[in-house]
């Protein structure tokens, strides 16, 4: 297949192009950045550098590769996290959710593009009421904080269009990532003692490693049918007891503990819902559905082993 991942240099995107490359696909990847561009090359893709709010760009690129499906993985995070101002800290990828959708979208009509698969996230936006693991047809969160309004309605906005587009629309949403070159920050806090359980750790997170998140694209490029995806490992588990085991693995000191009412005053509302509240996500039609399987089926292993990379970079 003749396929355009527009996002290529980004932190699932370097991990992506290669295995797309190694099942025999025709690979066109952007990049915002010219000097990135020797990197898509690299990996076996034809870079173009693009502005993914660019809709003429958008528009003209899609149209030069006519690819057969187009996967949408635009981000574009600040190095460093601000959650207490969330939707500010995600303000471009919010952008990119929504007008970089609406753009992928219009140029995948314009050039008869037949799937269009579209990055999404689970994990904070999931409903905080009922059991622990959400699967797809669970609602997402109907009150997120103030300070992700905007960012819950991008999300929301991403995957109505793509799902309603008149083509194979296929959201993909990844739980937490972890791997080299989306852990150093989280490595750095847990290793500061910077990243404290709050209250008693019963907010569950879900995880994926950023070669099992490539894997799942890659099944869903070429066999996905319409449909929201959770892309998760089979380990969903509260921050209480996969804290510290990723301090353990990184050789960190046992993280600290903060009652709620000092992390809300210290680091806000978005942490100690997410600490405290959070529900983790099911796997189980990914893998019906695409016949997908993670390499690691779970963080106990993939925080000691999937690491190395980062764990190396920092050490």
């Amino acid at each position: 297949m003749r396929v355009f991942v527009a996002g290529g240099t980004g932190a699932l995107g370097r991990r992506l192009v290669p295995q797309l490359v190694a099942h025999g696909h025709e690979v066109t990847a952007t990049t915002r950045s010219a000097s990135k561009a020797g990197e898509l090359q690299a990996l076996g893709a034809r870079p173009v550098v693009v502005d993914g709010l660019d809709g003429i760009a958008v528009g003209r690129a899609v149209a030069e590769a006519q690819p057969d499906a187009i996967v949408h993985q635009m981000t574009a995070l600040a190095a460093a996290a601000d959650l207490r101002r969330f939707d500010r800290w995600f303000a471009t990828t919010n952008e990119l959710r929504t007008t970089g959708t609406r753009h992928l979208l219009a140029a995948a009509r314009a050039s008869g593009v037949e799937k269009v698969v579209a990055q999404s996230y689970i994990g904070w936006n999931n409903s905080r009421t009922g059991g622990p693991v959400k699967t797809e047809d669970d609602p997402l969160d109907p009150e997120p904080t103030a300070a992700q309004r905007e960012s819950m309605a991008a999300i929301r906005y991403l995957e109505k269009a793509v799902v309603d587009a008149p083509l194979t629309g296929i959201v993909l949403r990844y739980g937490n990532f972890y791997g080299p070159g989306a852990s150093e920050s989280m490595v750095e806090l847990v290793r500061a003692r910077k990243m404290p359980i709050v209250g008693k750790g019963t907010g569950v997170w879900s995880f994926i490693h950023l070669d099992d998140a490539a894997t799942a694209t890659v099944a869903a490029v070429e066999r996905g049918s319409a449909g929201v995806y959770n892309v998760v490992d089979d380990d969903p588990a509260p921050v209480a007891e996969w804290l510290p085991h990723l301090a353990a693995a990184v050789g960190a000191k046992p993280p600290m503990r903060l009652p709620v009412w000092l992390a809300r005053a210290a680091a806000g509302e978005v942490v100690v819902r997410w600490m405290t509240e959070g529900r983790g996500a099911s796997n189980e039609k990914a893998k019906r559905e695409l016949g997908w399987r993670p390499a690691w089926t779970s963080w106990r292993d993939g925080f000691r082993h999937g690491l190395a990379d980062t764990v190396e970079a920092r050490g």
